[in-house]
């Protein structure tokens, strides 16, 4: 999962049919498609590796530049070991934070807390499921991966060494790529902003 206050990532959110500029850039081959979408965004390597020991595998500011420009405002959803990576282990400001926790005692100062699947869908029926943004860690993606239809993906141009990892898209037949960005550069590493749709289900 992603980490820090501007962790989570990607953070082009081209939620439903909507085009996102890439720093200036419009995203390249953008097949848009008009649909009720739940956002999830994750940063992944080459591998399709997430994380390790609890961290990012690299930190990009330009990516989480739009985590926090598209993310201000929205709901995220996350679980309860990646907002304890957060700064002061604090909700993020300016949205709407949803944790994800087995533990029915659990609480967090300004934030909602839910226990299971069914109880998270039952909350997000009062929100625009577009600005809905699953981020994070790997149980919750995996968990939450079968009702998003749009996830947006930094994919990083290296392989990291790593513990948690992101089902890779790319060998799923019903999830597309519907745009991209030029490559995109941070010192010696290289990485692409590229929005997948599910196509079916």
């Amino acid at each position: 999962g992603r980490t820090g206050e501007e962790h989570s990532c990607c953070h082009i959110r081209l939620g439903c049919g909507s085009r996102m500029p890439v720093f200036g850039q419009e995203y390249r081959n953008d097949k848009r498609k008009e649909s009720g979408c739940m956002n999830l965004i994750v940063a992944v390597d080459e591998n399709w590796a997430i994380g390790s020991n609890g961290d990012l595998l690299i930190r990009i500011p330009a990516d989480h530049k739009f985590f926090r420009q598209e993310t201000t405002g929205k709901v995220v959803v996350l679980g309860r070991k990646t907002l304890e990576t957060f700064p002061q282990g604090m909700p993020l400001k300016n949205r709407t934070n949803i944790i994800m926790s087995t533990n029915p005692a659990y609480q967090v100062k300004d934030a909602l807390v839910v226990h299971d699947v069914e109880e998270l869908l039952e909350k997000l029926k009062q929100y625009d499921s577009k600005d809905v943004y699953v981020v994070g860690g790997e149980s919750v993606y995996r968990q939450l991966l079968p009702y998003c239809d749009v996830a947006h993906v930094t994919k990083i141009d290296r392989a990291y060494a790593a513990d948690a990892y992101f089902p890779n898209l790319d060998e799923m037949p019903e999830w597309e790529v519907t745009a991209d960005s030029e490559e995109q550069t941070y010192f010696d590493t290289t990485y692409h902003f590229v929005k997948y749709e599910r196509v079916s289900r």
